[in-house]
């Protein structure tokens, strides 16, 4: 599978996030797993960031047409 096809799956998670003021990056782990790494901006909406276990769920979700799956996340400490 190409980065192209994940980038494509993520666009509009990514799109959300900026919006907030956030920048979500990915990198492989495995065979079949991406990390998820999310950077707060200077302006971002803290309130508007989901937990973790949110965050999982939908970028699973947001990976369903592709083969791979969520590895690690690791998303901006709460202040």
């Amino acid at each position: 599978m190409s980065t192209e096809k994940i980038d494509a799956a993520l666009q509009g998670l990514r799109d959300t996030l900026e919006t907030d003021g956030y920048v979500l990056e990915w990198s492989m782990e495995e065979e079949d797993r991406i990390g998820i790494r999310v950077f707060a901006g200077s302006d971002a909406c803290e309130d508007c960031l989901v937990p973790p276990e949110l965050m999982r769920s939908i970028v699973d979700n947001e990976l369903g047409p592709t083969p791979y799956r969520v590895g690690t996340i690791t998303l901006p400490a709460k202040t």
